[in-house]
C-alpha cells in the first residue's frame, strides 16, 4: 500500500460515511424522479441518464479523480496510479421505467465512498481503483450496453439493428445524447487491463430480508432462455361449444402452467426458475372459446446442463398436452445466455471479511442479470447483495436500510483495502 503525503503513524482506518452515502443517492434520485407516482424515470441515454453521469463526473472531478466517459457511454473514474490493471467497481445508473433509488445506483455510489473513505484515511491504493457507472444496463435496447462494450461482446451488426419497445433504435438515442454510437466497439477492456471487477447491488428479492442476513454472496448469475410460444385450437361460441367437443388453446396453456413445479422436480434445481410472464388470446372476446394463445416462457438455473433439461421437459410437456387438447404447438426461442460464475477466490474474500465484521452471510445465487455476468468469464469477478426490505425492486417502493448499506459498502471497503495492497 503506497502512503501518499502521510506518515505510517497518521494513517487512520478507513471508514464509510453513511451520510455522505445517503446524500449521494438522494442526489442522484432527483434525476427523473416523478412527484406522481414516486418512481424514477431515468432509462438508457434520455436526458435524465445523461444529467445524471455528468453529476457522476463533476463528483469524480471534486475528489481530484481522473475521468473520463467512453464511447459506449461509461462514465469512469480512476483512483490511483495512472498505469497497471485497475479494480474495477461498477454498477449502473439508468432505471427501468417508474424504478426505485437503489437499483444500480448503489454500487456506483459505494465505489466513489471507498474512494473518498480511502482518501480520508490518507491511503493511496498500488493498484488503481476505477469507479464505472455503466450505461444502459437496464435493456431498454434489448442488451447490457456498457458491459458488453467493456468486455468486447458488441458487434457493429447489433448496434445498428438495437431499437426500444417504441421502435426508436439505440444509434439515434446516443447520437441525440451526443455519442457516436460506434465509439461504443471502441470501448473494450483488454483482460490484462483489470486486475478485479466488484459489484455492490441490492437483492431485489426477498430472501436476506426474510432470513435477517446481512449479506449475499453471489455465486453466479443464472443463464436465462426465453421462448415465444403458441397453441392454436379453434375458435368457438362460449355457449354453444360442448365443453368435451373444444380445442380451446388456454386450457392448453393453463395445464402447462400447472406442471411447472412438476418439472423443476423432475429435471430441474432449488435455483430453478420457469415463467409464463406474458399471455395473450385470440380473438380475446368474453364470449369465445380462444382459439390461439400466444405466451412466453423464460427458464433459469446457475447450470447450463440443466436449462438444456428443463427446455426439453418444457417442450415435451407442451407436445403432449397440444396433443390432448386437439392444439397445434410451436415456439421459436428468443434467447439463450449461459450462466456466468462469480470467481471463488473473491467469494473468500467476501466470506472472510464478512466473517471478520461478525456480519451474517449466505452464499447464494441472482437470478436476475447484472452487469458482473459479462466480466465473469473476461476476467475475476464477484458480487454482493444487500438486502431489499420485502423483495421489492423495479418499482417505487423499493427499499434498503441505511443500517444495511452502511454495511455492505464497509464490506466493499474492506474487499477493495486486501485487493489494493
Amino acid at each position: 500500500m503506497i502512503i501518499a503525503g502521510n506518515t505510517l503513524g497518521q494513517i487512520s482506518a478507513p471508514a464509510i460515511d453513511i451520510d455522505r452515502i445517503e446524500s449521494d443517492i438522494n442526489a442522484i434520485a432527483r434525476f427523473g424522479f416523478n412527484e406522481e407516482d414516486r418512481g424514477v424515470y431515468r432509462q438508457g441515454f434520455s436526458e435524465e441518464d445523461m444529467a445524471a453521469r455528468n453529476w457522476l463526473r463533476e463528483r469524480f472531478g471534486e475528489l481530484g479523480m481522473d475521468h473520463r466517459m467512453d464511447g459506449a457511454g461509461n462514465v469512469i473514474g480512476r483512483f490511483g496510479p495512472a498505469e497497471g490493471p485497475a479494480i474495477l467497481i461498477a454498477s449502473h445508473l439508468d432505471s427501468v421505467p417508474a424504478g426505485g433509488i437503489f437499483d444500480g445506483v448503489l454500487g456506483v455510489v459505494a465505489g466513489m465512498e471507498v474512494v473518498r473513505a480511502m482518501k480520508d484515511a490518507g491511503i493511496e491504493p498500488a493498484i488503481p481503483i476505477e469507479v464505472i457507472a455503466t450505461s444502459e444496463e437496464e435493456g431498454r435496447f434489448g442488451g447490457m450496453l456498457g458491459a458488453q462494450a467493456m468486455t468486447g461482446k458488441l458487434t457493429r451488426g447489433w448496434l445498428d439493428m438495437a431499437r426500444d419497445e417504441h421502435g426508436y433504435a439505440l444509434k439515434d438515442a446516443m447520437s441525440a445524447a451526443g455519442l457516436d454510437p460506434y465509439g461504443a466497439l471502441h470501448a473494450y477492456r483488454r483482460p490484462e487491463e483489470i486486475h478485479a471487477f466488484l459489484e455492490i447491488h441490492v437483492e431485489q428479492g426477498p430472501v436476506l430480508d426474510m432470513e435477517k442476513t446481512t449479506i449475499g454472496i453471489v455465486e453466479g448469475i443464472s443463464g436465462v432462455f426465453k421462448w415465444n410460444c403458441r397453441l392454436i385450437g379453434k375458435a368457438d361460441h362460449a355457449g354453444t361449444a360442448p365443453m368435451d367437443m373444444r380445442s380451446d388453446a388456454l386450457m392448453g396453456m393453463v395445464d402447462f402452467a400447472h406442471e411447472i413445479r412438476r418439472i423443476i422436480d423432475e429435471h430441474g434445481t432449488d435455483k430453478s426458475r420457469i415463467t409464463i410472464g406474458h399471455v395473450a388470446c385470440k380473438p380475446g372476446f368474453p364470449h369465445t372459446v380462444p382459439g390461439q394463445v400466444d405466451f412466453t416462457i423464460v427458464g433459469r438455473d446457475l447450470d447450463e446442463a440443466v436449462m438444456t433439461d428443463l427446455a426439453a421437459a418444457c417442450e415435451r410437456v407442451l407436445s403432449s398436452i397440444a396433443r390432448r387438447h386437439k392444439l397445434h404447438f410451436a415456439y421459436e426461442q428468443m434467447s439463450w445466455l449461459q450462466p456466468a460464475h462469480c470467481d471463488t477466490g473473491l467469494m473468500a474474500l467476501m466470506e472472510e471479511k464478512a466473517k471478520a465484521r461478525g456480519f451474517s452471510y449466505r452464499i447464494m445465487p441472482s437470478g436476475a442479470g447484472h452487469d458482473v455476468q459479462f466480466f465473469c468469464n473476461h476476467v475475476r469477478a464477484g458480487m454482493f447483495f444487500v438486502p431489499s426490505v420485502g423483495g421489492i425492486s423495479h418499482a417505487p417502493d423499493e427499499w434498503t436500510h441505511w443500517s444495511d448499506i452502511e454495511r455492505g459498502v464497509q464490506l466493499l471497503l474492506d474487499c477493495v483495502l486486501e485487493l489494493a495492497t
